[in-house]
């Protein structure tokens, strides 16, 4: 119950404001208008996988309240960021996705992230979605910048379809190339079909552990070409944070 009050405090609270705005002619400053409400990039980066039911990214956002979260969604749509549809039956839900408009903050969300990565102070810390693992994947698969040390692989083209608990994604790589992350199982049979925890899959990736540990000692489940996955995972760059400055 304090909690339902709570939320009620706070929508009540929140629609007695005058919308915050920096009033400045600068295309920053308007974008920040736009997405920099707290939780705001964080709702629409659980977008850049595909379409989500509300349920979907409340789970996804564990520290979101619901009052936050319908009005940070309710607020992108009318500024034309995610527009919201129903699925036809059996679904017969609605789901909220990005705009073509609001799909084009993908480069500032890549460039945050080889930015934040890079941190000499703070660490990455606290548990992140199974969207956040995948896409830094997609960020870092060719990224100019890495440790100078790691060989990339040599060109390659394989399908693949990761499933993170109750999470599926396809991919697809052509001639070395990520062409396709998406949210959602793959159309046809994958070249590599991969069964995992985030957990287990995010340490893979970062390096933490060797693919052919993980896949050793069962906490990876793979099916179909293992050269294509170890291909997959020596692909993107093993970015390291930067040491804090002297003094």
């Amino acid at each position: 119950m304090k909690n339902v009050v709570g939320d009620i405090l706070f929508i009540v609270f929140e629609e007695a404001q005058v919308t915050r705005t920096y009033g400045e002619g600068c295309p920053i400053a308007l974008s920040l208008d736009i997405v920099g409400e707290r939780w705001a990039l964080l709702v629409v980066r659980e977008l850049r996988l595909g379409p989500r039911r509300y349920s979907d990214l409340q789970a996804a956002l564990r520290g979101i309240t619901p009052a936050v979260l319908s009005k940070r969604l309710r607020e992108l749509e009318e500024y034309g960021v995610l527009h919201r549809r129903e699925l036809p039956p059996p679904a017969a839900a609605k789901v909220y996705e990005l705009t073509e408009w609001g799909a084009g903050l993908e480069p500032v969300f890549q460039a945050l992230a080889r930015w934040g990565v890079r941190s000499p102070v703070l660490p990455l810390t606290g548990e992140v979605s199974a969207d956040s693992v995948m896409l830094g994947l997609r960020t870092f698969f060719s990224a100019d910048d890495g440790d100078g040390v790691s060989p990339r692989p040599a060109p390659w083209s394989a399908s693949y379809e990761v499933t993170l608990g109750s999470d599926v994604y396809r991919l697809r790589v052509e001639h070395g190339r990520l062409t396709e992350l998406a949210r959602g199982p793959a159309g046809t049979a994958p070249d590599v079909l991969v069964r995992t925890t985030k957990a287990a899959w995010q340490a893979v990736l970062d390096g933490a552990e060797p693919l052919a540990d993980a896949v050793a000692a069962g906490r990876l489940s793979v099916t179909g070409d293992l050269r294509a996955l170890q291909s997959l995972v020596d692909a993107p760059r093993k970015i390291r944070p930067r040491p804090a400055p002297a003094g």
